[in-house]
């Protein structure tokens, strides 16, 4: 590390017509971009703690926000308040009411997903990205072509009835699985890789006390993650699953539309959306590059899995740092 731990200072700040709460390290960044971090399911700004700390020693402003549904940000209760278009709206707003012109951004799972919008949407606002997780996949993003398929009806048709995306739809089902009196349990289950991606998440009220934890994580993460949803519950999150289709059939307009931002992609070799049909030759053999014009690397990381910016932090940080320095 360079220099002492950085602070993480907290705010709430009232943009898009939500309150939203931010995490932020670092001073004003001598005159750098700040650099934006956006995070996924189920997680929180939490979830960029190593990478804040990291960049911040480093000179950078970092901001975090709890998005839309999440933590200490506003969970408005109908789920179509939770498209694409009201999160990146609400990145657009918090930059403003930051008083940010233009951004570094690091997007990771939903996050990356949301990443991939306002760089389409509103390019302007992107110095440069790294996105993690998820590929920029137009079948499930944007209605395209006479074949488009809904991106429910895609992942039903490959992984089935209980695949996690097709049982979340309907309001009451995932909740019952993820409520938050398991919380805690759920998160440790869900960051150590027993993501309830086809099968329901086990009927079990607590884990047994001698599972191990993996080396990158520890009880007091858990327990912060765990405390958080205790309170908030999953349901702002699993929202954003309900309005696939939606984001699909409003981002009509941009069916042709390139990701015209300079960008970087890192993936774990064991995340599981690295292992989605025919997407690792999409993302190594070119099909990904006519997409995203302008990416300009791609890391795949051994050994890790989907919660790479936790898993291997060091590793993203410098990948990150690396990248955005060179702007």
């Amino acid at each position: 590390m360079a220099g002492a731990a950085a602070e993480i200072r907290h705010r709430t700040v009232e943009a898009n017509g939500i309150s939203m709460h931010v995490a932020e390290a670092g001073g004003d960044g001598n005159g750098r971009p700040a650099i934006v971090f956006l995070h996924g399911f189920p997680e929180l700004w939490y979830s960029w703690r190593h990478q804040m700390e990291y960049l911040a020693a480093r000179g950078y402003r970092c901001v975090a926000p709890d998005l839309r549904g999440y933590g200490g940000t506003t969970a408005p209760p109908e789920v179509s308040a939770y498209s694409a278009f009201h999160i990146v709206g609400d990145v657009v707003g918090l930059l403003n009411a930051l008083g940010l012109d233009k951004v570094f951004l690091v997007g990771h799972d939903w996050g990356a997903l949301i990443a991939w919008y306002l760089c389409l949407f509103r390019p302007e606002k992107v110095i440069a990205l790294v996105n993690t997780s998820v590929a920029f996949m137009r079948q499930i993003m944007i209605r395209a072509g006479p074949d488009a398929v809904k991106p429910t009806e895609y992942f039903r048709r490959i992984y089935g009835p209980t695949y996690y995306i097709v049982r979340f739809q309907e309001p009451g089902v995932a909740e019952k699985e993820f409520s938050p009196a398991k919380a805690r349990y759920i998160m440790k289950q869900v960051l150590t890789g027993h993501f309830p991606d086809k099968a329901p998440m086990p009927e079990k009220p607590e884990p047994a006390d001698d599972e191990p934890l993996p080396s990158w994580l520890t009880e007091a993460e858990v327990d912060y993650f765990g405390s958080v949803f205790e309170k908030t519950g999953f349901t702002g999150g699993i929202n954003w699953y309900r309005n696939m289709d939606r984001n699909w059939e409003q981002a009509a307009p941009w069916a042709d539309a390139k990701v015209t931002v300079p960008t970087k992609f890192i993936v774990g070799d064991g995340d599981l959306t690295y292992h989605y049909p025919g997407i690792q030759d999409y993302i190594n053999k070119g099909g990904f590059k006519a997409e995203v014009p302008l990416l300009e690397d791609v890391v795949v990381i051994p050994g890790a899995g989907h919660f790479i910016q936790q898993e291997k932090a060091d590793e993203v940080s410098k990948h990150i740092y690396d990248f955005f320095a060179k702007f």
